[in-house]
């Protein structure tokens, strides 16, 4: 349910890494849903069509924005800040602060679920269970892999038994989810915008970790002068990394219409800082130059596990921000203080 947010700390981790912060994505989010939801409406546009219509509008309010930022040298603040207000108030002006309902066949991207495919015999939704198992598989492949290419370089690794403790915690909770999910009501299997998730979490994951522009990334956080005296172009990535929020904010916006049926005036409000919460509990730092991208869906999963354990502890909306408030300090704390011990980030035990 909470996978829009979780959409935006994909991109929020990188716009932090680098050294920024982005305060507009709910509000873009926002204005790009009010103007799929009404151009899908009056020009009776194809799912598929309202889709590639958000993404380029948010393409196109990323180079907006990451123009100020980048070559005109406005600080990240200011620059979303401003975003934030400008696009609020064209979400109102644009939709008139009404709601607008979206086609039924949009709606699967938001609140779909995978086909059931055969056979039939097993009384479980048998395309969850192949994608849980893949993933298992993946999982302990790539730990072993990069397990090996330390010890060929020399580095040195823990005892075999941390890793394997380890990842058999994960394979019986992804397991677990796998069963529940395979399992339910019919109909309701893997959802479509958790395969989109975990789709962006292995393209950014790899992006971040295995490519020249994801070093690129850290550098620029890390120390922009030393960056730019290596030969990075400081203003490319920097713009880069603007824009993909911005197309990462459309396309969260457009996973939340999908799933609620309708745009509104309310939408978006107060998503960035449930975003930007994830990323630091997920172990980014505030400096910049550190965090990852499954850490920050990390957070995010910890944020939703909280909100939704108050909700059915029937705690009121105003104990739930004081205590996911605290909850946020206690993780950043936590981790600064393991970082002067040395010791690995919260998400640094699991990833």
């Amino acid at each position: 349910g909470n996978s829009y947010i979780l959409v935006l700390a994909v991109g929020m981790v990188m716009v932090i890494i680098a050294g920024h912060i982005d305060l507009s994505v709910g509000s873009i989010a926002a204005f790009v849903g009010i103007v799929v939801a009404m151009a899908m409406r009056d020009y009776n546009l194809p799912w598929f069509v309202g889709i590639l219509l958000g993404l380029l509008l948010g393409a196109i309010i990323g180079a907006w924005q990451g123009f100020w930022v980048a070559y005109v040298g406005i600080p990240a603040f200011i620059v979303t800040l401003s975003g934030m207000m400008l696009f609020r108030g064209a979400n109102q002006f644009v939709g008139q602060s009404l709601t607008v309902p979206v086609p039924e066949s949009f709606q699967m991207i938001g609140a779909g679920y995978l086909p059931e495919i055969p056979p039939a015999s097993t009384n479980a939704n048998n395309l969850t269970i192949i994608l849980g198992v893949v993933a298992i598989v993946a999982l302990i492949y790539a730990d072993v892999r990069k397990r090996r290419a330390d010890v060929k370089l020399g580095v040195k690794v823990p005892p075999a038994w941390v890793p394997t403790i380890r990842l058999g915690g994960l394979a019986i909770i992804l397991g677990y989810f796998t069963y529940l999910f395979a399992t339910g009501r019919v109909g309701t299997s893997f959802p479509i915008s958790g395969l989109i998730l975990v789709g962006l979490v292995i393209i950014y994951s790899t992006l971040t970790n295995r490519t020249i522009f994801g070093r690129h990334i850290y550098a620029v956080g890390g120390n922009k002068a030393a960056a730019e005296l290596s030969g990075v172009k400081t203003k490319r990535v920097n713009f880069l990394v603007m824009m993909n929020m911005s197309v990462l904010a459309a396309l969260s916006g457009m996973i939340f219409i999908a799933r609620s049926a309708a745009s509104g005036p309310s939408d978006g409000v107060m998503w960035e800082l449930d975003a930007i919460a994830a990323v630091f509990i997920g172990g980014a730092a505030v400096s910049g130059g550190v965090g990852t991208v499954v850490g920050s869906v990390i957070g995010g999963l910890v944020m939703a596990i909280l909100n939704n354990g108050l909700q059915l502890l029937s705690i009121g909306s105003d104990a739930t921000q004081i205590i996911k408030g605290l909850v946020l300090l206690a993780a950043v704390a936590f981790d600064v203080y393991n970082k002067t011990q040395g010791k690995p980030s919260i998400t640094g035990y699991l990833t």
